[in-house]
């Protein structure tokens, strides 16, 4: 039996992949590489790669769901840039996604291509740089 803060854990995990899918289907195509990055980042959420791939094969319209707090967001944020270079293109579309996405956290929309240029090439910041980032985003983008 699950008790109730487990299954609000789980549940955020799988919002965080809800919103992933939300923008790998922005384009109508998913890649496989954005598959794997999927798959990659639910294990890293400790999701089994049937709770993925369940959500992979769902019908249902993904709609981003804003996580409670800065750093969540930031994350949300990382992982749309995976997503935004999993396939070696990065479309308008997938940038006006990010925008949007900033928008509704709270951000300034500036922050989408300061982290393109720092994503470049698809190239993540490694994890000690990324919480420096963060302090960073957070003093420059927050909307207060």
């Amino acid at each position: 039996m699950q008790g109730f803060f487990e299954h609000q854990y789980l549940t955020y995990k799988k919002n965080h992949i809800k919103s992933l899918l939300a923008l790998a289907k922005a384009d109508d195509h998913m890649h496989e590489s954005e598959i794997a990055l999927l798959f990659k980042i639910g294990q890293n959420y400790g999701l089994k790669d049937w709770q993925v791939q369940n959500l992979l094969d769902s019908a249902e319209k993904f709609e981003l769901t804003v996580p409670d707090n800065f750093n969540d967001r930031m994350n949300l944020l990382y992982d749309l840039l995976l997503m935004v270079y999993a396939d070696g293109v990065v479309e308008q579309r997938e940038i006006d996604f990010c925008e949007d996405v900033a928008k509704r956290f709270h951000m300034k929309k500036g922050i989408v291509n300061w982290l393109i240029k720092i994503f470049e090439k698809g190239t993540p910041p490694p994890a000690d740089e990324w919480i420096e980032i963060k302090r960073e985003a957070q003093e420059r983008f927050e909307e207060k």
